[in-house]
């Protein structure tokens, strides 16, 4: 590992992780930016699920995407190495996102699990892989830095993928945007392979310690009980948490949260210090993680249901232009629920591919009626056919709270794309990050350096005012059912949290690396994700419940409130934080 480098200077290999992480996340945040809006739409080609279910499916699938890294974290650190896992993970991810909308029942399903298990072995090993460069003397004081600064490869991939996403589902349909995902994936590996020489010198396998625990034995008594603990989570009569995979995914991380907790509890005097505080840190920030993955959720059904989405006119044909635009129709739309991949006009000679065929539609609102109904095809050609209605759906969900007199008079409206209010949050990460780190940079100068810890505290409490914004945005006009709320509320809500997400995110990886026992860096790194992954999870839960809860003010109002609370917590704590960071690298 003799890698030289000038002082001060980051080296070569931050430049080849950053660009591999941006196309990883570029593909990971278009996926997960659409799901839900993919599963639940019923006038495109989606799933046609209740809100409820897919935030279900959504949540478990963050929930699922960060928890796997436990595992894959132990595998590289004893086993596979960084590097090996790194392309496993992606690989498998990449198969996930191109056979995501292929035809059959449980398809989705399958494509889902191999995303999950990539993103484990993915995930915390190119983040191990940066903290390893980042362990030379001469390159310490630049890890909080260089973390910062492969975030932003993260939010450069996150800001540009929704309107990819956005011009290919308008343009083709949802099989396209899935597909784009697994194409970005793949640009990541084929640039990794291509430095490879850069980063092999940094892949380094730590061999078992005396006292350590035995892989089989850390499977034995986590990864077994966790399926166990599943299966009766989902068994079980009733629901505890909402629904059967709630219940699953909850138990399921019971017997991790035990491992963690031993590993603690067995640990030397100096491993006691540095893991007691990293778990810590976890377990209060699954407030923000909760908060952060309402982007996938909540704010997603605000976006799409309660969030005027018209633009000026002036920009309305440029845009349109662009395929930037979706056209959403306030009339019955006749679909036809045979098979989800085949058959939108059936007669007796030809069978048309669903996504060939524009929508149709129909004043008949009785199913299993035989009427005239024409589609056309890709090649523009009319079929006019005698067909079955299968089912007949009702407007557009954005006109769920629109009253009916302020329709559109020609029949459906042109509006921007749900997903594209995601890329506000990255927006904001790349404009903000070098603000934020000059200010930090300054304070320190002036003798009054923003701590690792604190920056934890303040992110609590400032991601606990994203969500009071939401509160504040609920009030802004006399009924969410009945009116529109700003798209600047979005903005304003994004914005604030972006500062904590900063102060947060790519600290907790360094915070992690600073901390964690040498040998155990990738297993905490996968304790790290598990906040994350609990947090998704109670984000989906909450989202679950969307439509049970009428009054907003008490969906947001009870996270702003966690959040400021878990703030207050860290902040009781600071000096003690300091002090263990100050003995574990001679700084904060």
């Amino acid at each position: 590992m003799n890698q030289t480098v000038k002082a001060g200077k980051h080296p070569k290999q931050l430049f080849v992780l950053f660009i591999t992480e941006m196309w990883e996340r570029f593909g990971y945040y278009l996926m997960v930016g659409i799901l839900l809006l993919y599963l639940t739409d019923n006038t495109t080609g989606g799933r046609g699920m209740s809100t409820a279910q897919g935030a279900d499916i959504v949540g478990s699938f963050i929930a699922l995407v960060y928890l796997t890294p436990f595992i894959g974290g132990l595998l590289a650190d004893r086993y596979l190495g960084y590097i090996k896992s790194i392309f496993l993970g992606g690989i498998l991810m990449a198969a996930g996102y191109l056979t995501l909308t292929m035809p059959g029942k449980y398809t989705m399903y399958i494509a889902m699990a191999s995303i999950i298990i990539g993103n484990g072995f993915f995930k915390p090993n190119i983040s191990t892989l940066l903290g390893i460069i980042y362990n030379r003397e001469d390159l310490k004081p630049l890890k909080d830095n260089a973390y910062n600064i492969f975030y932003m490869g993260i939010n450069i991939g996150a800001l540009i993928c929704n309107f990819a996403a956005a011009i290919l589902r308008n343009r083709i349909g949802w099989t396209a945007a899935f597909s784009a995902a697994g194409v970005g994936l793949i640009i990541g590996l084929i640039w990794l392979a291509i430095n490879l020489k850069k980063i092999k010198p940094f892949d380094i396998k730590k061999p078992m310690q005396p006292g350590d625990m035995k892989t089989s034995k850390i499977l034995g008594s986590t990864f077994v009980p966790m399926i166990i603990f599943a299966v009766i989570g989902w068994i079980i009569p009733g629901n505890i948490f909402g629904s059967d995979s709630a219940d699953a995914f909850i138990l399921a991380c019971v017997p991790v949260i035990i491992f963690y907790t031993n590993l603690w509890r067995k640990g030397n005097a100096e491993d006691k210090k540095g893991i007691g505080a990293l778990l810590f840190v976890f377990a209060v920030s699954i407030i923000f993680w909760t908060i952060y993955n309402q982007n996938s959720t909540g704010l997603t059904i605000w976006a799409q249901t309660h969030t005027n989405r018209e633009i000026p006119k002036v920009l309305e044909k440029p845009a349109d232009a662009i395929y930037m635009l979706q056209t959403v129709s306030d009339s019955n739309r006749l679909t036809d629920k045979v098979d989800e991949h085949m058959v939108a006009v059936i007669d007796n000679s030809s069978m048309v591919k669903k996504d060939t065929v524009r929508t149709i539609t129909t004043k008949n609102n009785k199913p299993d009626t035989s009427i005239k109904v024409y589609g056309i095809t890709a090649n523009g050609n009319r079929i006019d056919t005698e067909s079955k209605v299968i089912q007949v759906m009702g407007p557009d969900p954005y006109f769920n709270n629109v009253p009916k007199d302020q329709w559109p008079k020609s029949g459906e409206t042109k509006l921007a794309n749900t997903e594209l209010f995601q890329s506000i949050n990255p927006f904001f990460i790349v404009v903000l990050t070098p603000l934020l780190l000059a200010f930090f940079a300054w304070r320190t100068r002036k003798g009054k350096t923003v701590t690792t810890a604190s920056k934890f505290a303040w992110a609590l409490i400032i991601s606990g005012l994203s969500a009071l914004t939401m509160v504040i945005a609920t009030m802004s006009v006399p009924s969410i059912y009945q009116d529109k709320t700003s798209a600047y509320w979005l903005w304003l809500t994004y914005g604030i949290f972006t500062v904590s997400e900063i102060c947060l995110s790519p600290i907790g990886l360094s915070f992690v690396s600073k901390l964690a026992p040498q040998r155990l860096t990738a297993l905490m790194m996968g304790g790290w994700f598990l906040s994350t992954s609990l947090g998704g999870k109670v984000a989906g839960v909450m989202a679950s419940f969307w439509d049970k809860i009428p009054d907003k003010r008490i969906f947001f109002g009870i996270i702003a409130v966690a959040a400021l609370l878990g703030g207050l917590l860290i902040f009781a704590k600071v000096k003690s934080l300091n002090q263990i960071v100050r003995e574990k690298t001679g700084s904060d």
